[in-house]
């Protein structure tokens, strides 16, 4: 009886040395794993995780650290992003206040006659301008980043809110002797957010009436059927070089044949808003014949 007794105890003694000389061996291999995980740039995939907790911690401290490696990297990408965003926030604000600190030291000038003194205060009222709408274009992109733009629906006469979105532009359309023209049907209606949708399409008339050289057209076309509501923007004019048709809605891009006065963010604005309201905005152009913005907004889905 003795000897059967001592006998399960050696046996016993022997599985726990065994057992633990296992839980050794894991521990030891999974601190080997961290200690490579610190050491190491790249995140090294984990040994073939044995069974057991030590198994199950293993592939949990995997997870864990894939996690936070992706959090990371997106930290880092908005890092980036934000440091371009603001060098090219003052890129475009350099421009109008060095032009702004030129004219006024022309200003300042001793026996400056009345007709340049007057050219040049409307230069820098001009540029003035230009950094206010910039700086208000801006806030809204940060709002509609941030949700903090609301938009309502109400019922808009299509035909009218291109009335009122193509007024200020007639003046740069006589100068220019570019025919701008609204073909749409009086009983075209759609809902929306007004003053958004105007703001919208705004931008978009003014960059087409920006690329038509004098004597070109601007035709702005409108319909609608039981699906969708299409409001077609076509100019004459330059075109869009193909390498920077798929760039044009990017905020700050600026295409090789963008206008001096651009600073890139007015189509990316155009487009969140519509984006915002349903809707989607595609481009087609051929440099030297012309573009075609095509807006649709679908109808009867909420």
């Amino acid at each position: 009886m003795v000897i059967i007794l001592g006998s399960v105890i050696i046996i016993q003694w022997v599985f726990f040395l065994a057992v633990r000389h296992k839980w050794l061996r894991e521990l030891d291999r999974l601190t080997g794993y961290l200690m490579r995980v610190q050491d190491s740039r790249r995140l090294p995939p984990p040994e073939d995780c044995g069974e057991g907790r030590i198994g199950i911690l293993e592939s949990e401290i995997y997870k864990l650290i894939v996690q936070m490696k992706e959090q990371t990297d997106i930290s880092a990408r908005e890092r980036e992003y934000l440091a371009k965003m603001m060098s090219d926030i003052a890129h475009q604000l350099k421009t109008p206040l060095t032009s702004i600190g030129i004219m006024s030291d022309l200003l300042q000038s001793a026996g400056i006659p009345d007709e340049k003194r007057i050219r040049y205060a409307a230069n820098i009222e001009r540029q003035a301008d230009r950094m206010t709408w910039f700086v208000k274009s801006l806030l809204t992109l940060s709002r509609l980043d941030a949700n903090m733009i609301h938009l309502k629906k109400e019922r808009v006469n299509l035909k009218e809110l291109f009335e009122t979105v193509t007024e200020p532009f007639q003046i740069m359309a006589e100068l220019k002797e570019i025919e701008l023209e609204i073909r749409i049907h009086e009983e075209i209606w759609l809902e929306c957010d007004r003053d958004w949708t105007a703001e919208a399409f705004s931008n978009i008339v003014k960059n087409s009436l920006e690329h038509t050289k004098p004597g070109g057209k601007v035709e702005i076309t409108g319909e609608k059927n039981n699906f969708s509501l299409n409001v077609y923007i076509q100019d004459d004019g330059t075109g869009i070089a193909p390498e920077d048709l798929g760039h044009i809605f990017e905020r700050f891009y600026k295409g090789k044949d963008a206008s001096e006065n651009s600073v890139g963010i007015g189509l990316a604005l155009s487009k969140q808003l519509i984006m915002l309201q349903n809707g989607i905005i595609t481009v087609k152009s051929k440099p030297g014949e012309g573009t075609q913005f095509h807006v649709k907004f679908q109808l009867g889905t909420g």
